[in-house]
């Protein structure tokens, strides 16, 4: 064991390996007997391609590059693809991420468009392909805009040829729905084939606020008088589904938690989370099997895979290490697939068995890229923060299983700020962590007041407080390990990406706790981002998380950081992608307006092919070799072998 200051020991995680591990397995679904997915390629410009696992247990990328299946429906997209077993071949829809349009593929072939494209605005968008082969068609939800604005748009069930006489034919594509409702998921066909369910909302709500739940009669492959049966403005419904006996299931916070109901009956009463938050449409936490039972990702913080018998509420987990499934499920017969990691293995598609209660690993299977020892070894903490209330943080010290520092010296400290904010720090092993702990840097993770997977109340309390809630719950994170011991009060910093980009930069205007912070595609500017300046989908999100802008313009100034650039003294590093929508370009560089002449060493790295979030390997390596420069010239560290990153003043 060899003594070093922390920050400068040598790590086999470089920034490289960290971004060609970044992503993971998404969309399961079943083709016939056989599992397929999406999977993400970083280094193939950051693609998403899908993974066929043939009954042999081999599997390969059935689409190419440049073909790319991901929607972008809601900017943040959906369930991109459907397959089906058609005369014995498999037959696939998918969207191409480039034009949005429908692909039909029958592997052998080519992708063959079912959809026009659109010369209006963003064009005609799809999601939640469900393959009608009866019918000759493919339900979707359509996502249509009417005009060169982003709230210019409207969403319907709507109806693909699956013949291709909707290529030059918009009048082809069969509206199943009006659009008297500015938010709808996929339908759900109930197992007679004589109903249809999906969800359904209107701004200013978001989707963990409140849903309706929607049932229409399906008569001749048309959908008739659609009423709402549950659901409401402070009522979310996750996700719904049919049972094998045409019962309704669905899964509904009116307790305070996101818990199963059959036909307005509670399943399984718990203070647990058998929901979350609906970011992309198909989300899929429950699914019912043909024999009756249903299997549930659920869980308070983290989450388990589990089978649920409706009709005595008990309730059995899967054996195995995984601690964090991610909402997307498939079944077929007794199988079950599902998407789980842990803080050792990175998420892996997972399979189990009803027969046996065996579950196994069958697709993406984590391969440790280095040495498991120099992975960090996370601790669940809840902290106390202001009033009393905890805070739920994954803390992760820093870990080298051949350096350690002197004993007199604390170690530097990073507070990660996750995206949302309603959303989830998932404890999973994640090598842009490991990429800090194992060279002497720790990282806390804070799930502050607002975040999911600790029931409605919890995530009430960002409600007209973000801005002071988050800031002050990773702040108080942060101090809380430095009076104990843990960091080292004057190396202390804090970075996030996107709402947790807002969190680091209103950190850095309105506290003196972080000695820099790393700012990715952030908000900045609550005035502009309100009136304007994002998506349809979340154009109205600050009406609950601010407050009304009509009622409270000033409440929109007071906490925005592009307001309050002149109290920034702390060094930062701006990141942002070029082409994103959900959080342009033009929030950064108003801050950095205002930054100007006021000598805060800070660095702005823009990347043009870019939108909300990163996905291609070189921006992920600039980014990630850009921060650690960041904290090595701010904390005094030395690490071996980084580019050192200019900062201007």
């Amino acid at each position: 064991m060899q003594t070093s200051a922390y920050g400068s020991w040598p790590s086999p995680i470089d920034a490289a390996l960290a971004a060609a591990h970044d992503g993971r397995p998404e969309w399961l679904g079943f083709v016939g007997d056989e599992v397929w997915w999406t999977e993400p390629r970083p280094t193939e410009g950051g693609r998403r391609t899908l993974v066929r696992r043939r009954a042999d247990g081999t599997e390969e990328s059935v689409l190419p590059a440049p073909w790319n299946v991901r929607s972008r429906v809601i900017e943040y997209g959906g369930h991109p693809w459907a397959g089906d077993v058609v005369a014995g071949e498999p037959i696939v829809v998918f969207v191409h991420f480039a034009d949005q349009r429908l692909y039909r593929y029958e592997p052998g072939g080519e992708p063959r468009p079912l959809t026009p494209v659109s010369p209006v605005g963003g064009g005609l968008r799809w999601a939640e392909p469900q393959l009608r082969p009866e019918l000759g068609e493919v339900w979707c939800v359509l996502e249509e805009f009417t005009g060169d604005g982003p709230t210019d748009v409207r969403r319907v069930l709507a109806a693909v040829p699956l013949d291709g006489s909707a290529v030059q034919d918009r009048a082809a594509v069969r509206e199943l729905t009006d659009d008297r409702h500015r938010f709808v998921t996929g339908p759900r066909i109930s197992p007679d084939g004589s109903r249809a369910a999906w969800l359904a909302w209107d701004h200013p709500r978001m989707p963990w606020d409140g849903t309706e739940l929607v049932v229409a009669e399906v008569l001749g492959g048309t959908l008739r008088e659609p009423r709402t049966v549950a659901g409401g403005p402070e009522e979310s419904i996750a996700q719904a589904d049919w049972a094998p006996d045409g019962r309704l299931l669905y899964a509904s916070d009116r307790t305070g938690w996101w818990n199963l109901y059959r036909d307005g009956e509670q399943l399984c009463p718990r203070e647990e989370e058998f929901g979350g938050a609906l970011w992309k449409l198909g989300h899929r936490w429950f699914a019912p099997l043909d024999n009756g039972l249903i299997a549930v990702v659920h869980g308070t913080g983290s989450t388990a895979l589990g089978i649920l018998d409706p009709e005595t509420g008990e309730l059995v987990d899967a054996a195995g290490p995984w601690t964090e499934f991610a909402p997307t499920l498939a079944v077929h017969g007794e199988r079950i697939v599902a998407v789980g990691a842990s803080p050792r293995t990175a998420y892996e598609v997972v399979e189990l068995d009803t027969r046996t209660g065996r579950a196994r690993v069958i697709g993406a299977e984590h391969d440790d890229p280095v040495d498991p020892v120099h992975y960090p070894e996370p601790l669940i903490r809840v902290f106390t923060g202001p009033d009393g209330r905890d805070i739920h943080a994954h803390v992760y010290p820093p870990h080298h299983p051949g350096y350690r520092a002197p004993g007199d010296e604390l170690p530097p400290y990073v507070v990660w700020a996750h995206g949302g904010p309603t959303g989830h720090a998932p404890l999973v092993l994640d090598l842009s962590i490991a990429y800090f702990t194992s060279r002497g840097i720790g990282v806390a993770e804070v799930n502050y007041g607002g975040s999911t997977g600790y029931g409605r109340e919890y995530r009430n309390r960002l409600r007209e407080q973000w801005g002071v809630v988050d800031v002050e719950d990773c702040a108080a994170v942060a101090l809380a390990l430095a009076d104990e011991g843990t960091a080292d009060r004057d190396r202390l910093a804090v970075r996030g990406g996107s709402a947790g980009g807002w969190t680091a930069a209103a950190s850095l205007t309105t506290t003196d706790v972080y000695a820099c912070g790393t700012i990715a595609y952030p908000i900045l500017d609550l005035a502009g981002w309100g009136t304007g300046e994002t998506h349809d989908f979340e154009s109205q999100y600050l009406e609950s998380l601010v407050g009304p802008l009509a009622e409270v313009p000033g409440r929109y100034a007071e906490r925005s950081p592009v307001e309050h650039a002149d109290r920034v003294t702390a060094p930062f590093l701006l990141l942002q992608g070029l082409d994103d929508v959900i959080c342009p370009p033009a929030q950064c560089e108003r801050f950095l307006a205002r930054i100007a002449g006021r000598q805060v060493p800070h660095a702005y790295l823009a990347f043009e092919g870019e939108g909300h979030g990163f996905r291609r390997a070189d921006t992920m390596i600039r980014a990630l070799e850009a921060e650690l420069s960041l904290y090595a010239q701010v904390f005094g560290l030395n690490p071996p072998g980084v580019p050192t990153l200019e900062l201007t003043r």
